[in-house]
């Protein structure tokens, strides 16, 4: 689910917090409802607000975080109570109108990259308690952030009164007859504070999710948001989750790992800004419900009883004694990921069968394989495990070898990459 990736997560939930402002009332902090106030904490984690609106060193929730879109950067806001230079001005109605229909005081329309199409399933409730949260348990902040300065038309927010009208829910979540309860906690939580389709969904023209529940075939079935993919989270059992278990599935909310595979790219700080805070029972409900969805966009092929024909063929059809990409994967790869592909439990990521491997999409691979990565760092999870970049080290055809050969090795039987994929990506990250 994905700086979300955030790609989309980091700049959506980014604009979300960012108009998540109230009007400071003159109430005695002793009358606060401290309950009311740690629901709405949850909330906020859930939602991730922090890490969008929290530059690095920075302090939290005042902005200052620049995001990618396709209108430009975009800066995030200070959401912290500060009168000034925050949110400290807004009214509850002010607030809520600005989550949940993408409108702030002014009649000042946000664009879709604040994921309120998510957060409109948020209820009344939900509202009040991160009204009440931001403005009595966060520390105001009077720091001034940037503008934010897109070029024309995108800077014409008056015409996203018709992209609202035309793409925007605007009803709360409504649990579903005959699911049980579980089910729907789960539904909630992915469809709304989660805003896991704004990453994961893939977009249309007009820069709408293409689907906000499962009721459409695309809903979650992946998306490149940040030049990083956030993947196919339905059934599909090559590149989707339909070989990952729920329970593993939850442990890798809460840890950023599970089943052999690690969180890579944006979904790192999703994991270590939001998902490590959701309690056992709501982490097992996304699982179940994301686990109920069916196979949509196969994509990829994984078989795991693959026997090597040895020494002349590795996996299922790459040569592997001759092959530029066997012998780079030995030097620089089998270290950690082993000779067979199959990683370290809870260390280094397995690469035969791993979902993110065999994917259609191969950004976040060419992307990891140029710069390099680390896992999430979390309260219950293991330590931090970093890869190191390759850009100074392979030429563009040495890692289009070795990501094509790993893609076709014990079992794995995906596209290859090339060359100019390696460089075309490059040229977007500027690598």
């Amino acid at each position: 689910m994905t700086r979300h990736f955030k790609h989309l997560a980091l700049y959506g939930a980014a604009i979300l917090c960012a108009v998540l402002a109230p009007r400071v009332r003159s109430q005695p902090s002793g009358a606060v409802d401290a309950a009311l106030v740690a629901r709405g904490e949850y909330l906020a984690k859930a939602s991730d607000c922090a890490g969008c609106h929290t530059a690095v060193g920075g302090q939290a929730y005042a902005g200052g975080l620049g995001l990618t879109s396709p209108f430009g950067t975009i800066t995030s806001s200070n959401i912290t109570p500060d009168r000034r230079y925050g949110i400290g001005a807004y009214s509850y109605e002010d607030f809520e109108r600005s989550v949940r229909e993408g409108v702030s005081p002014g009649n000042k329309r946000l664009y879709p990259a604040m994921p309120y199409a998510s957060f409109s399933k948020m209820s009344a409730d939900d509202m009040r308690a991160l009204y009440v949260y931001f403005m009595h348990a966060v520390k105001p902040v009077s720091q001034p952030v940037p503008p934010i300065k897109v070029p024309f038309p995108f800077n014409q927010r008056w015409t996203l009164y018709f992209w609202q009208l035309v793409f925007a829910p605007k009803e709360p979540y409504q649990p579903k007859p005959g699911r049980d309860a579980q089910w729907n906690r789960g539904a909630f939580l992915v469809q709304g504070p989660g805003h896991c389709g704004a990453c994961h969904t893939p977009r249309g023209p007009g820069y709408q999710e293409r689907g906000y529940d499962e009721s459409s075939s695309a809903y979650l079935t992946g998306g490149v948001n940040d030049n990083w993919f956030a993947p196919n989270l339905t059934g599909d059992s090559g590149s989707g989750l339909g070989r990952i278990g729920e329970k593993d599935l939850a442990a890798f909310l809460k840890t950023g790992h599970g089943a052999g595979v690690s969180a890579f790219g944006s979904m790192v700080e999703q994991v270590e800004d939001s998902t490590q805070y959701l309690t056992d029972e709501d982490a097992l409900a996304i699982a179940h419900y994301l686990k109920s969805l069916p196979a949509q966009k196969p994509s990829g092929h994984y078989d795991p009883h693959a026997q090597p024909d040895l020494p002349t063929r590795n996996g299922n059809r790459i040569d592997a004694p001759e092959s530029v990409g066997a012998r780079v994967y030995i030097s620089f790869c089998a270290q950690c990921h082993g000779v067979e592909g199959a990683g370290v439990p809870h260390v280094f990521p397995r690469l035969a069968g791993n979902p993110a491997v065999i994917t259609e999409d191969t950004t976040s691979l060419i992307r990891l394989m140029v710069e390099g990565g680390n896992s999430p760092a979390t309260i219950s999870g293991p330590p931090r495990q970093a890869m190191p970049g390759f850009a100074q080290t392979l030429t563009n055809a040495q890692m289009a070898s070795v990501l094509s050969w790993i893609r076709a090795s014990w079992g794995n039987d995906a596209r290859p990459v090339t060359a100019n994929d390696i460089q075309s990506l490059r040229q977007k990250l500027h690598k």
